[in-house]
């Protein structure tokens, strides 16, 4: 039997998939058995580096450890590497990697999609004339949140750098990217489509990377890996690694898969992920969607079954803002204490938090905004800051429903959500009620990782379709507050966000 055939025979008799899930503040490992219940998981929170304000970086060999780790612990659990049919990994998008080809030592420490450093050259780029070519190619638009002037400014604090890249020696990779390279040792320098999406280098509609924008960035194209579909074979993960040659059959990043986890495969089918930051995707179908009210459009998956693509609208802080208010401010001790603590108040007593910690995502797209508290009066507590907090993610995401209606985007009827602040039973009942719709939460929380967990055992040939496969509802919300209450509460909030605005503008 060749080596080949036995690792197929191998895979057929094993029982499970193993999910790595790489997020901004942790790396995780969940070993699914073949129905999707999870049997094992490891867990190892991520350094965060702020070299300057605004700066965000992350160490790719911490994270390459703990992936190891958080691996090899949750395989031990089920039996050994033997056991794992595929391996699908979902993560953090837009964090850049450089690393040379031959040593595959990173040349430069991540930088994190939260960061801000390329505000200038974005800006220039704008003022330029070139966003509106940048979004008819990419779907994005212009701002330090996406691969490109990261990769841009790593190569250019060291003329060296580039003359590397250009003469194909250093490569280029999202987070998918740099681990799939490190579990093949070398042998796999791919991306997967929708990752390839958020770099501001990759034409949606011809589905390729774009000559043209490599051009404006100045991005070398031999930096960039080959980009392929959410269930290919990635590859094979070494057996130095988990004592076993195992497929690498699914990859997708967090926000698309958590649209596959649950279950979005239908035009107008929308979910929301409160992670670090949050994240409003709705499936628009098969023809790239043009945004007139600056949401991004994205790839949302793309598998044997089909594809789809997406309008999303990302919101920077929204468990950032609790983390804020409990190591920063050290307002509360654990991010739990803010469901009592909101509840127990009659109102809000005008208190508005605009968490601008990294600028303002959509639907305005500030990178120079900061965070601001407005409406602060003699009456006003720590409660009230901790409420405001909590209300600003509700906020945020019903001007994310506005620019999705306004951009034509079919009614949703129910916002299925995930991520730690749901929770928080408080928060996702103001949602309802200022976003006006049912919202619903599964009873599986990390439905990121169950998706890239789907990907995998669907393109290792363990299921037969991705179809209705969504994570089941535990817990649903339902709009309560009257339209005057809601309607006087979203004018404070405006009132406050073009207050930062103003700031902003002046700065």
């Amino acid at each position: 039997m060749t080596s080949a055939a036995a690792r197929s025979l191998v895979g057929r008799m094993a029982k499970h998939i193993l999910a790595i899930d790489q997020g901004t503040t942790s790396t995780r490992a969940i070993a699914f058995d073949l129905e999707f219940n999870p049997r094992a998981a490891a867990q190892i929170e991520l350094t965060q580096h702020y070299p300057q304000p605004g700066w965000v970086e992350h160490d790719a060999e911490e994270i390459w450890a703990a992936t190891l780790n958080v691996c090899r612990e949750a395989i031990g659990q089920v039996g050994g590497g033997a056991d794992i049919a595929a391996i699908g990994i979902t993560n953090q998008r837009e964090t850049t990697v450089v690393w040379d080809r031959k040593t595959g030592a990173p040349v430069h420490k991540a930088i994190v999609w939260q960061d801000r450093r390329t505000s200038d050259v974005c800006a220039g780029l704008r003022e330029a004339g070139h966003e509106k070519r940048v979004q008819e190619i990419t779907g994005l638009l212009l701002d330090p949140y996406f691969s490109a002037t990261k990769i841009a400014w790593i190569l250019d604090r060291d003329p060296s750098l580039r003359k590397r890249a250009e003469a194909g020696d250093l490569a280029f990779g999202t987070i998918e990217t740099f681990l799939i390279w490190r579990l093949t040792n070398g042998r796999a320098h791919v991306s997967d489509i929708t990752n390839a999406s958020r770099t501001l280098l990759f034409d949606i509609g011809k589905r390729a990377w774009s000559e043209e924008m490599c051009a404006l960035f100045d991005i070398p194209r031999a930096m960039l890996p080959d980009v392929v579909a959410c269930d290919a074979h990635f590859g094979d993960a070494d057996p130095a690694h988990f004592g076993a040659a195992i497929p690498i059959h699914g990859a997708a990043g967090d926000q698309q898969a958590a649209l596959v986890g649950h279950g979005c495969f239908t035009p107008g089918a929308a979910k929301c992920t409160f992670g670090t930051g949050a994240f409003l995707v709705m499936n628009t179908g098969e023809t790239p969607p043009r945004s007139k009210n600056r949401l991004l459009a994205t790839v949302g998956y793309q598998a044997k079954s089909g594809s789809a693509y997406a309008l999303e609208g990302s919101i920077f802080s929204a468990g950032a803002t609790m983390q804020w208010l409990r190591d920063g401010l050290k307002l509360i001790r654990t991010s739990a204490e803010s469901e009592a603590i909101a509840s127990a108040l009659p109102d809000n007593g005008g208190v508005y938090l605009v968490p601008a910690f990294a600028g303002l995502g959509a639907p305005q797209w500030n990178a120079e905004a900061r965070g601001t508290i407005v409406g602060l009066t003699r009456d006003s507590r720590l409660e009230h800051l901790v409420r405001a907090g909590l209300e600003a993610v509700a906020y945020q995401t019903a001007d994310l429903l506005d620019a999705l209606s306004a951009d034509g985007a079919p009614q949703i009827q129910s916002l299925l959500v995930d991520g730690g602040l749901t929770a928080n039973g408080w928060a996702m009942q103001f949602l309802a009620d200022v976003c006006d719709v049912e919202v619903a939460r599964p009873q599986f929380q990390e439905v990121t990782a169950l998706g890239a967990a789907k990907l995998a055992a669907y393109g290792a040939g363990r299921i037969g379709s991705l179809d209705g496969a969504g994570a089941a509802t535990s817990a649903r919300w339902r709009p309560r507050m009257g339209a005057d209450e809601r309607g006087a509460l979203r004018a404070g909030w405006g009132a406050a966000v073009r207050a930062v605005l103003a700031a902003a503008k002046q700065a």
